[in-house]
């Protein structure tokens, strides 16, 4: 028969290899991001001590109030991201765990993903330009619009980008701000005749617009169920399909009158 000692050192002898296995699983990089709450900006402001939005051609408006875009922080596309980090982020509710191809797109180094970024900002800012004018029935011949955001890339200011050159230049039709003096944040993708698009990490964007003072949060209709699943309290939830709509919102919100919509 073989000994006590000799028995606890053939189990550590198989035990090794499962410990090793262990050991790498949870040690080893996975194709995964985690992200959480980002940095918030009032594209009514400036941004680094320039404004963000510049209209010239056309005359322009004070505003009161915020309009403010969001944005989620992801672990850099070369991050090395363990099991042990994917678990953290499952169970933490500042957190999210999202496949890595999913947050960065277009390519696969830092600096092509970058660029990605970077092109995909400038024809967000092309297309919210062409959707306020289209929507304000002014010629792009006639007036011009710059918008700078430093350190933001994507599409998904595009929303914010769009009510913030229409709040400039018209406000909510009546000398009024479309804000109603209210801090409003949101996300969106915009296209140039005013669709609104999904754009994902919804949840990781209302923590970061509450923290910031927002009380009210514009969002893709269709992520409402996202936007719910960890929203904090004291902001109100607007869904938005196009940019006529969400006007119509803020409109109300700021008149207390007529029906604002809710997820």
């Amino acid at each position: 028969m073989l000994s006590r000692l000799t028995r606890l050192q053939a189990i550590a002898v198989c035990l090794l290899p499962f410990v090793a296995l262990v050991a790498v699983a949870v040690l080893a990089p996975l194709p995964f991001s985690v992200a959480q709450p980002g940095l918030t900006a009032n594209v009514l402001g400036d941004n680094r001590g320039e404004p963000v939005i510049t209209v010239s051609g056309a005359t322009t408006r004070k505003t009161s109030g915020e309009l403010r875009m969001t944005t989620i922080e992801a672990t850099g596309p070369d991050a090395h991201v363990s099991l042990g980090d994917v678990i953290d982020g499952w169970f933490s509710t500042e957190k999210a765990v999202m496949p890595r191809d999913a947050v960065y797109t277009g390519g696969d180094t830092v600096k092509e993903i970058e660029a990605h970024n970077q092109a995909q900002m400038k024809e967000s800012q092309d297309d919210a330009t062409s959707a306020a004018l289209n929507y304000l029935d002014l010629s792009p011949k006639d007036v011009d619009v710059t918008l700078k955001l430093a350190d933001v890339g994507g599409p998904s200011a595009g929303l914010l980008f769009t009510l913030g050159i229409v709040d400039k230049l018209d406000g909510d039709g009546s000398g009024g701000d479309l804000t109603g003096g209210r801090t409003i944040a949101g996300t969106g993708t915009i296209t140039a005749n005013g669709r609104v698009g999904a754009v994902g990490g919804v949840a990781l964007k209302t923590q970061a617009a509450r923290r910031d003072g927002a009380t009210v949060f514009l969002v893709p209709r269709a992520e409402c169920a996202d936007a719910k699943s960890e929203l904090p309290k004291g902001l109100r939830l607007v869904p938005v399909t196009t940019l006529k709509g969400t006007i119509t919102s803020l409109r109300a919100l700021e008149s207390g009158s007529g029906t604002v919509p809710s997820c």
